[in-house]
């Protein structure tokens, strides 16, 4: 957050001494209030070029492995352009490389689902996905497996068959 605010406050600067050296170039032709308002203008595209690449570049750095499950785009009143294009403002990836199963439970995985969000911490959950009975168990400290590898103080819940995480989840590599 910090390098993104130093970068807007950089391209402001910038866009007003370019507006300063043409004005100069000019022998002061263009009204003064033309440096302000084109650093403003900059850095206000600054910022929301950020927010609108904030996804793109997360997704680049994400580690071989991950696939993204669900976004999630959200308007904003404050910003009030995402109601005509809104951004993805956090998104849910499935580690795919952390898939365990049980021999004796071919249709249950445990995951590790990796929660991204803009101006947030990214968290990482394990959930153990029925793949067959379409449900999710979010795997608490002290969870308990029996002898035949299933876990036995499971507070299960129900997911639509199209759920992303379920479908991305249990796919087929």
């Amino acid at each position: 957050m910090f390098f993104e605010l130093i970068g807007t406050i950089l391209a402001g600067a910038a866009a007003a001494l370019v507006v300063w050296a043409i004005n100069r170039f000019l022998k002061g032709r263009l009204p003064k209030w033309m440096i302000p308002v084109s650093a403003g203008i900059v850095m206000l595209i600054a910022a929301i070029s950020s927010e609108y690449g904030w996804y793109d570049r997360t997704r680049a750095t994400m580690p071989e492995g991950m696939v993204v499950a669900q976004s999630i785009e959200e308007p904003s009143a404050f910003r009030p352009w995402t109601y005509a294009a809104p951004y993805v403002t956090r998104f849910v990836a499935v580690d795919r490389a952390t898939i365990r199963q049980h021999p004796a439970q071919p249709g249950q995985r445990i995951v590790e689902l990796v929660f991204y969000g803009r101006w947030a911490r990214t968290s990482k959950i394990p959930v153990l996905l029925d793949c067959e009975g379409g449900r999710r168990a979010d795997i608490a400290d002290g969870a308990e497996f029996g002898e035949d590898g299933a876990i036995t103080n499971a507070n299960w819940r129900d997911l639509a068959a199209d759920d992303p995480i379920l479908t991305t989840a249990c796919a087929e590599v």
